[in-house]
């Protein structure tokens, strides 16, 4: 069986605007967070689920070793930069349009201040 705990890192930021289905603010990052909730959702009641039924076959407890289970500082490590891509992924849209927005106000700054050295 073939095992992988990396994931390729491939977030990249899309160019131009995006289309927009909702007419109300935030409700298209609102949406976009929520699906990435239940991808993640949906791909962890699978891995669960099947975990638990291989452990059945091989007879054992499975719930009781969760319990018992003392992670060490590597597999901490391992879990919080899960953690991390995950938020990244749940907060891309958000964080796209605050850097989107920044960007625009530093455009709309600098055209000012030409203009204003201009009329001088």
């Amino acid at each position: 069986m073939f095992e992988t705990t990396e994931r390729p890192h491939v977030i990249r930021d899309a160019r131009g605007k995006r289309p927009q289905f909702y007419e109300e603010a935030g409700l298209d990052t609102a949406m976009s967070m929520i699906l990435v909730l239940a991808s993640e959702l949906s791909t962890l009641r699978d891995r669960l689920d099947s975990a638990e039924r291989v452990a059945k076959l091989n007879g054992m407890d499975l719930a009781a070793g969760i319990e018992a289970l003392e992670l060490d500082q590597a597999a901490l490590e391992e879990r919080e930069a899960r953690r991390q891509d995950f938020l990244a992924r749940l907060y891309y849209l958000a964080r796209k349009d605050a850097q989107e927005a920044s960007e625009a106000e530093t455009a709309e700054g600098f055209k000012a201040t030409i203009e204003e050295i201009a009329q001088g």
